[in-house]
């Protein structure tokens, strides 16, 4: 298992200046709760998914199965 960046810089920068100015907390959710707080729970949980591959809810991270 590995996880990256989205390879998509342009992406990278508009969700990490959302980070910036939420406080840490998922730009493209309405609550800050700390299951919200990036890296966020749902990613979290999927990391813990042997079976998932794939981004994160904002497109930030990247889950890959292979190294």
């Amino acid at each position: 298992m590995k996880i990256t960046l989205n390879p998509d810089e342009g992406i990278v920068r508009m969700i990490q200046a959302g980070l910036e100015q939420s406080g840490g907390y998922c730009p493209c959710r309405r609550e800050k709760t700390e299951d919200n707080k990036c890296m966020c729970r749902e990613f979290k949980e999927q990391i813990k998914d042997p079976s998932f591959e794939g981004y994160c809810h904002c497109m930030l991270y990247y889950k890959s199965l292979q190294e």
